[in-house]
């Protein structure tokens, strides 16, 4: 089994940036593709970023294309999420994901283990 713990949310401003991370442990060493989505309250989940496994491709909903980076560290089996430029869209939950395929992942059932979630609440 694989644990993701989320950091890193809290209360911003609109217009301010947050860098939210996501831990693995367990059995990481079969994990390749991991990906950030957000819900809404009411809302379905939806996806954010993803990234594979060294990096080299990644991936972005139009909503977040040029505000939001993702990253990652293999040897701390860590991925992060830069989120500048907030907009005052309310409350999120950023959930990480990871999974055993070897690209990108854009939707849920793509991912095998799932984070708790950390909140992101932003404020105009």
């Amino acid at each position: 089994q694989v644990q993701l713990v989320e950091s890193g949310g809290g209360l911003v401003q609109a217009g301010g940036s947050l860098r939210l991370s996501c831990a693995a442990s367990g059995r990481t060493s079969n994990i390749y593709a991991m990906g950030w989505f957000r819900q809404a309250p009411g809302k379905d989940r939806e996806f954010v970023s993803a990234i594979n496994w060294s990096g080299g491709s990644t991936s972005y909903a139009d909503s977040v294309q040029g505000r939001f980076t993702i990253s990652r560290d293999n040897g701390k089996n860590t991925v992060y999420l830069q989120i500048n430029s907030l907009k005052p869209e309310g409350t999120d939950v950023y959930y990480c994901a990871a999974g055993h395929r070897s690209g990108v992942g854009y939707m849920n059932f793509e991912y095998d283990y799932w984070g708790q979630g950390t909140q992101v609440t932003v404020s105009s």
